[in-house]
């Protein structure tokens, strides 16, 4: 059973993990989702902008055709200008002066071509500083359009790249998220073999019990090795199996609640295992969580558990000596690790069986 709240106490790191890491990914969302908030509503500035511009351009196209209407007034008038001018004559200011006309009628008529030679460089003038004034419009036009266009451009390039950042943020706080699901499942599995273990120990103690009447020595055990009633056993019993000790009866679990109640020895597997006194097997099957599993009870109310065993030898109603093979190293009943879960449990209470033990 202390392997199964081994794995279960793995379970909840995980699960912590899991959660943490869940709370970071929705984080990650959230901001997400704002920034894609914002870039949206960047581009909905812009899109206000472009209509602007656009109007803007419309305005300035208007401009340029009445420009390019008031250009065409200005030719329509320098043309008969032109022909004024050219209607006085070719000779202009030297046929007046030579011809002999009525003084005052050659100053009009020299006050006139004057007049109109000032109108036409005016004109001139005029529909020059028109034609640039219409190519300034035209390269705003062209210039802020490009602008625009190039703008707009980059915040959709923007928006597709956050919105596929958006999507696999997803994907991962959903992946997370069902991961969750199934640590938590394997947490109340975990817990259901938990006490499906405990419910065997109390069940084996009552039978044993109402077989063998409290406080009666079972003599008729076989003694090899180690001798004597279990009691009287402490402190020179050897471990069932060689190995590295992975927790310590006792010891506070990391995440809290009930601390362990025995030992997981990592060991090879196929590495015998042993009974570590004489008595009987009153278990000898395989359950849920611990795998192939031996109980041998040493009389006068004493269980010892062998949980994860590749192989068992025994079964149900052997009698075994101190130091018989009783089974071999294994990873059954779904453990993370190669070796044997041992208990010492006294009328179905654990006691730390380093207390029971000589190491060497």
């Amino acid at each position: 059973m202390e392997t199964l709240r081994l794995r279960m106490e793995r379970v909840r790191a995980e699960l912590a993990g899991a959660e943490e890491n869940r709370n970071e990914a929705r984080e990650e969302l959230r901001e997400s989702e704002r920034a894609i908030s914002d870039s949206g509503r960047a581009l909905r500035a812009l899109a206000e902008q472009r209509e602007a511009l656009r109007s803007e351009i419309r305005a300035l196209q208007a401009q340029k055709q009445a420009s390019e209407t008031a250009m065409a007034a200005r030719e329509q008038q320098l043309g008969k200008l032109l022909a004024a001018t050219y209607r006085a004559g070719e000779a202009g200011y030297v046929r007046l002066l030579l011809s002999g006309s009525d003084p005052m009628q050659t100053a009009r008529d020299l006050h006139y071509l004057a007049h109109l030679a000032k109108a036409h460089a005016a004109f001139l003038d005029a529909t020059r500083a028109e034609l640039e004034v219409l190519r300034n419009l035209e390269y705003r036009s062209r210039q802020k359009t490009a602008e625009l266009e190039q703008t707009e451009e980059v915040h959709r390039a923007h928006h597709a790249q956050q919105l596929k950042q958006h999507a696999a943020r997803r994907r991962v706080l959903e992946r997370i998220s069902a991961q969750i699901r199934l640590q938590k499942q394997e947490v109340k599995t975990l817990a259901r073999d938990e006490a499906r273990v405990s419910r065997l120990v109390e069940e084996l103690s009552r039978v044993i019990a109402a077989v063998r009447p409290r406080g009666t020595r079972d003599d008729a055990l076989p003694q090899a090795g180690v001798a004597g009633p279990f009691s009287a056993l402490k402190g020179r019993l050897r471990l069932p199996v060689r190995g590295e000790l992975a927790n310590r009866f006792g010891t506070p679990r990391m995440t809290g609640g009930p601390s362990w109640k025995g030992v997981f020895i990592r060991a090879t597997g196929g590495e015998e295992v042993r009974a570590v006194a004489a008595g009987r097997v009153v278990f000898s099957d395989w359950m849920r969580g611990l795998g192939n599993l031996l109980v041998v009870d040493h009389g006068q109310g004493y269980l010892t558990i062998y949980g994860n065993n590749e192989s068992v030898y025994k079964t149900l109603g052997d009698e075994v000596r101190a130091g018989d093979v009783v089974g071999s190293v294994g990873a059954s009943g779904g453990s993370q690790e190669t070796g044997l879960y041992f208990e010492i449990r006294h009328e179905g209470r654990a006691f730390d069986p380093l207390t029971w033990v000589t190491l060497r």
